[in-house]
Order: C-alpha cells, then sequence, then structure tokens
C-alpha cells in the first residue's frame, strides 16, 4: 500500500476513534439499558494493562534474582 495512504488512514481511523469516544462519554449512549461509554471502557483497560504490565515485571525480576542466587 502506499505510505501517503497509509499515514491518511491511519490518521483517519485515529481522529474517528478520537470523536466517537468523546460523543459517547458527553452523551447518553444506551442499549437495552447499558451503558456504552468507550472512554471509560479504554481507560479501565488501560489501568488494568498497565496494572499487569507491572506484574509481570515484578515476577522476571524475582525469577531472575532466584536465577542469580543459583548460580
Amino acid at each position: 500500500m502506499n505510505k501517503w495512504a497509509e499515514l491518511l488512514i491511519g490518521i483517519v481511523l485515529l481522529a474517528v476513534i478520537i470523536i466517537v469516544g468523546w460523543a459517547s462519554s458527553a452523551y447518553s449512549w444506551t442499549i437495552f439499558g447499558k451503558n456504552l461509554n468507550f472512554l471509560q471502557s479504554a481507560w479501565i483497560l488501560l489501568k488494568g494493562g498497565v496494572f499487569w504490565f507491572f506484574a509481570l515485571v515484578a515476577v522476571l525480576l524475582i525469577i531472575l534474582g532466584i536465577n542469580d542466587i543459583r548460580e
């Protein structure tokens, strides 16, 4: 694919994601009584990702420490 087409499609998709996230949090989007606040869902996913990243780094450091003690 053309590099300029890829860049344009990426910018358009990013703009659409930002607009949908903002609109879903600014207005009340509900389907069958469920709230569709995509911005809140993205924030929760980001917090979970950060938590698991630090948890896995801690496990990695423990394994490396045990390995160093063993040698």
